[in-house]
């Protein structure tokens, strides 16, 4: 470890120097020699590496989102070359270089950071060997000696033998018990920040060499700082918790607020964004706004969350522009209040006996009406037609032909199906 140090001891000097600025600031309120004030100077280095590291965090960031849009046409890759490995693997690398996205983004902050923490180690080393380093003098070299973090040394490790720590002014074991609980926060933040991350902000559906890189990260790096948190001493145990806490927080509230598409964060988030719509009857917030206006640019293309907020926005009334506002509409609240035109329903199905017993039934109401009826009165002479009266008088109408008793004729065969039977329309006059 020492060794990997001093090949970044060219950034030594800038970091002891952001350590001494900020030594003589918190110094001036808890006392130069405390603990206080040396661990909240590493504390503020952290946080001022972070902020200067947000630009990088951000382009981690939209890494991520095209890693992501890229997932189904790696899922087709994967299927189209399922049983060739090496030309699957060849086809990715080519799609990562025709879209310019970079698989090992992730690991930007953290390499980012390596830098610092190895300068960081490098520095606290000197105060436990009793040696000045970058512009820390003698003055504070035995300053930060005296400075005990919990009853444990800054410059004390988990695997330093008795004595030394002794002549740091500390027991053996309350060295060993506060760094072993140091690692043991250190590694559970680790781990808990890319657990959230696979489990809230990835599309599971889609299994990518990138899921198995986040996978693999969430296993290995709580593992690795957990067998090399026994080398750190208690300052550099301090700045990488103070990292990890600022890492779960910051990643915490980029998927609060701005989810990877298909995850789970985003079904959430778009749940919260309905009930505030639903509340104020407005999308408040240009942020909100700029993730409806998203919305609806996709059009079909939306994915099955995206979907159910639209159909949600529907069903309360709303409906999502192109600005990225919602306006109300009468044709949505018809819908939603079930004011709409209800569908016709098909009549029910008569079985066979149910139709024949109706079909007996109108006949005998048909032979009531005409009895009920009587006779009709022949029309008067004048009335007949002339055609009617220039016929010989010994034309007889033609009767009909009387079927045979062996076969039924169709129209008894219609009435034993349970077709209607009894008097007939009479036939319109042009098609005698």
């Amino acid at each position: 470890m020492d060794t990997i140090a001093s090949l970044f001891s060219f950034i030594t000097w800038p970091v002891s120097w952001v350590i001494v600025q900020f030594h003589k600031l918190y110094g001036a309120i808890f006392g130069p020699d405390t603990g206080w004030a040396w661990g909240l100077s590493i504390v503020s280095l952290v946080v001022l590496i972070r902020i200067c590291l947000i630009p990088l965090f951000v382009k981690q960031i939209k890494s991520t989102r095209n890693m992501q849009a890229l997932q189904p046409k790696m899922k087709a890759i994967q299927e189209r070359y399922k049983s060739d490995k090496q030309r699957q693997s060849e086809e990715m690398m080519k799609l990562y270089k025709e879209t310019g996205t970079n698989p090992l983004s992730s690991c930007l902050p953290i390499l980012a950071q390596s830098p610092f923490f190895f300068a960081l180690y490098h520095v606290l080393s000197g105060i436990a060997n009793g040696k000045t380093i970058g512009v820390i003098n003698q003055p504070l070299l035995e300053s930060a000696q005296k400075a005990h973090i919990v009853g444990a040394p800054l410059a004390a490790k988990f695997m330093d033998s008795a004595s030394k720590v002794e002549g740091l002014g500390a027991t053996l074991t309350d060295v060993r018990v506060v760094t072993a609980i140091m690692i043991v926060l250190m590694s559970a933040s680790q781990f808990f920040t890319q657990r959230q991350l696979m489990t809230k902000n990835v599309d599971l559906s889609v299994k990518t060499p990138f899921m198995q890189q986040q996978k693999m990260l969430m296993y290995v790096f709580p593992v690795m700082f957990a067998v090399m948190g026994i080398n750190f001493p208690v300052g550099v145990l301090v700045y990488w918790l103070t990292t990890n806490v600022w890492t779960m927080g910051q990643q915490m509230y980029v998927i609060n607020q701005n989810p990877t598409p298909g995850s789970k964060a985003q079904e959430h988030y778009l749940d919260r964004l309905l009930k505030s719509v639903a509340l104020h009857s407005e999308v408040r917030g240009k942020r909100r706004r700029a993730v409806v206006q998203a919305i609806v640019a996709k059009g079909p293309d939306r994915n099955d969350i995206e979907r159910k907020f639209v159909t949600g926005l529907s069903k309360q009334g709303f409906v999502a522009q192109a600005d990225g506002s919602v306006v109300k509409s009468d044709v949505a609240v018809a819908e939603a209040e079930g004011g709409a035109t209800p569908r016709r329903q098909q009549p029910k199905r008569q079985t066979k006996a149910q139709r024949q017993a109706g079909a007996v039934q109108q006949e005998d109401a048909a032979a009531k009406t005409s009895l009920s009826k009587g006779p009709v009165a022949a029309e008067p002479s004048d009335a007949v037609p002339a055609e009617t009266k220039a016929a010989p008088q010994d034309a007889k109408p033609k009767q009909e032909a009387k079927p045979k008793q062996g076969k039924p004729t169709a129209g008894q065969a219609r009435a034993k199906s349970g077709q209607r039977k009894g008097q007939q329309r009479p036939k319109h006059p042009t098609k005698k």
